[in-house]
């Protein structure tokens, strides 16, 4: 059985108690760590409790948010993902920008191999958005 190393003092938001709420995701740190394995190896973290406002009549978007990625050298630390998520709660942005942000926030963050970002966003005036974005190492431009 592999013992698997334990993380570096690099993680400063795990095991530090609660966290504050951030304003912005600006001010978010995603943080990371090394990854235990070089073969591809898929993570996903999933939350039903992603809020946002919409950015033309300031009602409430509720959505589930999916980030799936392949780690190249880096992961991500769930802690930090969460206070990021968190910090989108009074961010005034469509959908399609959120989604958008998120990937090319994860990329900047860990440099996967793949990643894709999914938002699913609860139905409003009776209609619902699901908005996926996709990055593959090599093949996307930057901030696109």
């Amino acid at each position: 059985m592999a013992i698997i190393p334990k993380p570096k003092s690099s993680l400063t938001l795990l095991g530090g108690g609660p966290l504050p709420p951030l304003d912005s995701p600006d001010k978010a740190v995603m943080e990371s760590f090394e990854s235990p394995s070089r073969r591809d190896y898929e993570v996903t973290f999933s939350t039903k409790e992603f809020t946002s406002h919409c950015p033309v009549t300031g009602q409430p978007d509720f959505a589930e948010i999916t980030i799936r990625y392949t780690p190249d050298r880096r992961c991500i630390e769930s802690k930090s993902l969460k206070q990021y998520l968190g910090a989108y709660r009074d961010q005034a942005v469509f959908a399609e920008g959120i989604v958008n942000r998120i990937l090319n926030d994860v990329v900047a963050a860990i440099e996967p191999r793949r990643a894709t970002v999914i938002g699913d966003f609860s139905p409003r005036g009776g209609i619902g958005i699901r908005v996926e974005a996709t990055h593959l190492a090599g093949k996307n431009k930057k901030g696109r």
